[in-house]
């Protein structure tokens, strides 16, 4: 029975590699905040500018995931993946010897789009591969590549970028990139392509008002986390007078924090309801915001007394998102999974706002302020999804 029991248990090759893949992506997203200074000093240009490399990132994740699912449709599935990576190897790797900021940036972009091509399709394989009665389970695991990449990815390739330079980072991202290749190559089936749907039935959706305040509450959710991830580096500086290796530790608690704050909403919006879930989250991040606020008028503060706030301020970001989905289902009604698909793209909107609302606040008022503009953020998230609520009656 034991052994029945852990082969059961036992996870597939693929759906490792999958994970793996999907690490590889976020970490080399998310690294960006971890040695901002670093490329800034390097290529010229100030911590404003250097936090668009995130900005170009995930627009053009955002705007090529829709259109690259219809384009790649008919492609063999395990041929796209292992195409996109090594475009995705490539860029990193030029990334990782440029002395250009403009250069960089088009690489980033580049880099972006060929993981606009994976990432959906390595949803679809999951879903698709997956056993009867764990499609759920399986999905969930390759969505964990994300947070994992915070508690391991981005403390690892923050350090390397310390010890080695910031274009070793992009090294390290064009080596896990290449890992992810061989392990697709090597374990994962061939999967029929799935049915395109056109971008017109896509977006359909966004003709529901309550489908498109919801969406743009999900945007505004991920904006205002990302404003405080992507500016972290400068905020800590500026508060802490912390450095690249505390920074590493740092982004481990937060990674683990986020991990476990991203079980605890979702448990929250099954068991109280989204909407009270969502509101115990926004508030709790606007009640860490504040206490940031605090700390920045009392400057400079260790580092350490600032830990539990970080911790907390990890936890409630990657609380929120859960509930916030969960509603916008509810929302969307009978356009549920179209709505979701949109949602990906909502999020990495978020993202790249973020970047760029962030480097506007940091380049004009400093990086004192980010706190304070990122809670206001978030309470209009709040708004939006109550306006959602009513529009749909």
């Amino acid at each position: 029975m034991p052994v029945a029991v852990r082969q059961r248990a036992r996870l597939p090759a693929w759906l490792l590699a999958l994970v793996f893949t999907t690490f590889a992506f976020a970490t080399d997203d998310y690294v960006i905040a971890g040695v901002l200074p670093a490329i800034s000093a390097d290529l010229g240009v100030s911590q404003a500018a250097g936090g668009q490399l995130v900005t170009a990132f995930s627009l053009a994740f955002a705007l090529a995931a829709p259109v690259a699912s219809v384009v790649t449709a008919a492609w063999p599935r395990r041929g796209l993946i292992t195409g996109a990576l090594a475009l995705f190897v490539l860029a990193n790797w030029a990334a990782a010897i440029t002395n250009s900021y403009a250069l960089l940036m088009g690489l980033r972009v580049l880099a972006a789009v060929a993981a606009a091509a994976v990432v959906p399709a390595a949803y679809a394989i999951a879903t698709t591969l997956a056993p009867e009665g764990r499609q759920g389970r399986y999905l969930a695991l390759v969505m964990g590549g994300l947070t994992g990449s915070l508690a391991l990815g981005v403390p690892i390739g923050t350090w390397v970028g310390g010890a080695f330079g910031w274009q070793a980072t992009f090294g390290l991202g064009g080596a896990l990139g290449l890992l992810a290749l061989v392990a697709i190559r090597a374990t994962l089936p061939e999967t029929p392509p799935v049915p395109a749907m056109p971008i017109r039935d896509r977006l359909a959706p966004l003709a529901r008002p309550q489908v498109l305040l919801g969406l743009l509450g999900i945007v505004a959710i991920v904006l205002g986390s990302m404003m405080v991830l992507t500016y972290l580096a400068p905020f800590l500086h500026d508060l802490a007078g912390a450095g690249p290796a505390e920074l590493g530790w740092v982004f481990v608690l937060a990674g683990l924090a986020g991990f476990a704050g991203g079980q605890l909403g979702g448990r929250a919006a099954d068991r109280w309801g989204p909407d009270r879930a969502l509101i115990t989250g926004v508030v709790g991040f606007a009640a860490v915001m504040a206490a940031f606020g605090a700390g920045w008028f009392l400057r400079p503060v260790p580092l350490v007394a600032l830990l539990p706030l970080l911790v907390v301020w990890a936890g409630v970001s990657w609380w929120i998102p859960p509930p916030a989905q969960t509603r916008l289902l509810a929302l969307a009604g009978s356009a549920g999974p179209q709505a979701l698909a949109l949602n990906s793209s909502a999020a990495y909107v978020g993202v790249s706002g973020g970047g760029a609302a962030g480097g506007l606040v940091l380049g004009a008022y400093g990086s004192g302020w980010l706190p304070a503009v990122a809670a206001g953020v978030e309470l209009v998230a709040l708004g939006l999804f109550w306006l959602a609520g009513r529009s749909r009656g």
